[in-house]
């Protein structure tokens, strides 16, 4: 394991401090704990971003979307249990 050093104010060290000691683990315990939680959580949101980039350029290639009245009836049987088909694609601005 490696060392980095950071620095804080003494007012954070002190909160840290507190917190940890009320939740039961020490202040490094818990700084770990928080830079993990952080970390998860940018790799979450990079993740998405990713996704609705990657469906994005899906959608500037071919102008195909779902329409919400068949996504809707689509969900809702799931809801239900149900097995559905997907929906069919429809080209984006054109009525069936």
């Amino acid at each position: 394991m490696s060392t980095t050093t950071i620095r804080l104010t003494e007012e954070l060290k002190a909160r840290i401090a507190r917190v940890a000691e009320r939740n039961g683990t020490t202040p490094h315990g818990f700084i770990l704990g928080a830079l993990e939680e952080k970390v998860d959580e940018a790799e979450r949101r990079r993740g998405f971003i990713d996704e609705a980039e990657h469906r994005w350029q899906g959608f500037l290639n071919d102008g195909q979307v779902y329409a919400w009245e068949d996504m809707r009836d689509y969900l809702a049987r799931r809801a239900r249990g149900e097995s559905p088909a997907l929906p069919a694609k429809k080209t984006f601005g054109h009525e069936p």
